[in-house]
């Protein structure tokens, strides 16, 4: 009797701390399994990977064998808080609880924001909130990841040049269901930065067996010129599998082209408006070179005798400063000057000259 007044004691006691996510792996337990709108529980956590980063939140439609139907839409993101592990990778914090904006069933989800995709779920009974039934699992078996997800391929010169930059998304799935799973599509999300992602259906094209896993590759494209932080989110029937970093290098052939360019089109329109303008413009008559070498016409070979010069006392003899009328070839004598102070050149060689005057 003892012994199981002691175990009654223990279970009560360790009633308060509820929900544990797996038995080996991220866990979860909270301070308390219910808690009212405008109240917090404080979230203990396990398990976990050391110094990551962590988000808590509370959703609603989940449970911890499903997982969040319906991924973070279903939960209170505004009311949610972040946490780092420590070196042993535990973590313990307060969160408030807020009405999430589906119906319950509702857990405290803890999730990975960097690194490896980690999750795990605690469950928590919102009071005054609504309760509604989860969905039913769709036929067809239950996919789980069972591998870290990566992204495999590289790049082109086409990429670099502003093509659509494109990856494989590879992980290994495993069929936890009691049914085949055949020909399964999977929502392939891609996101930049805060934005949320845009999805879009891959199908893979195979059959999974119950109990069995299979290495399953869907491709990713991102559209042309993207660049930056880029994450590739996976889901399958409503429940958010997998969330991969992507860093999408710069395409720095567009910039080159761009700056070519700029170089190019302002020579071109200047050339053309330059032979525009040098086909409009009048032309002008050109000048006559001074340097041309012409070839001189043959001249007549004709003996030309010795011009004489004329006689002294002929007219051609006149030199230009001669008057008309004067004789040039009179008798010339020296210029002389009619002062009294100057003595005349009587030397027989002296000339006089005559001097003109009127009728007296």
């Amino acid at each position: 009797m003892r012994r199981i007044a002691v175990l009654a004691v223990a279970v009560l006691l360790l009633l308060p701390l509820a929900g544990v996510a797996t038995a080996d792996g991220p866990a979860v337990r909270l301070s308390a399994a219910q808690a009212g709108t405008g109240g917090s529980v404080t979230v203990h956590g396990s398990g976990w990977r050391p110094r990551t980063l962590l988000m808590l939140l509370v959703c609603g439609r989940a449970a911890p064998s499903r997982g969040v139907i319906g991924g973070t839409n279903s939960c209170a993101n505004a009311d949610g808080r972040a946490v780092t592990t420590d070196a042993r990778g535990a973590f313990a914090k307060k969160l408030p609880v807020a009405e999430p904006p589906v119906p319950c069933p509702c857990v405290v989800h803890v999730a990975t924001v960097t690194g490896a995709p980690a999750q795990a779920d605690a469950v928590l009974d919102v009071a005054g909130h609504p309760v509604a039934p989860l969905p039913a699992e769709p036929s067809g078996g239950r996919l789980s990841i069972l591998s870290d997800t990566r992204l495999t391929g590289s790049g082109s010169l086409l990429t670099w040049f502003g093509a659509p930059p494109g990856r494989t998304l590879v992980f290994t799935a495993g069929n936890l269901g009691t049914t085949p799973v055949k020909d399964p599509v999977f929502q392939v999300g891609t996101a930049h930065g805060v934005f949320a992602p845009q999805w879009d259906d891959r199908q893979w094209h195979g059959t999974l067996a119950p109990g069995k896993k299979a290495q399953i590759e869907l491709p990713v494209e991102l559209s042309a010129g993207a660049h930056g932080d880029y994450s590739v989110s996976l889901k399958y029937g409503g429940k958010l599998l997998a969330e991969q970093p992507w860093g999408v290098g710069r395409p720095w052939g567009v910039t080159l082209f761009w700056i070519l360019l700029c170089l190019v089109v302002p020579a071109a329109l200047f050339r053309a408006g330059m032979a525009v303008v040098d086909r409009v413009r009048p032309r002008r008559p050109a000048a006559p070179s001074r340097f041309r070498l012409t070839r001189p016409a043959p001249r007549a070979r004709t003996r030309t005798r010795p011009s004489k010069p004329p006689p002294p006392d002929s007219p051609a003899a006149a030199l230009p400063w001669f008057a008309p009328g004067e004789a040039p070839g009179g008798p010339r004598s020296a210029p002389h000057d009619d002062s009294p102070t100057r003595p005349h050149d009587d030397s027989p060689t002296s000339r006089t000259t005559p001097t003109r005057k009127g009728p007296t």
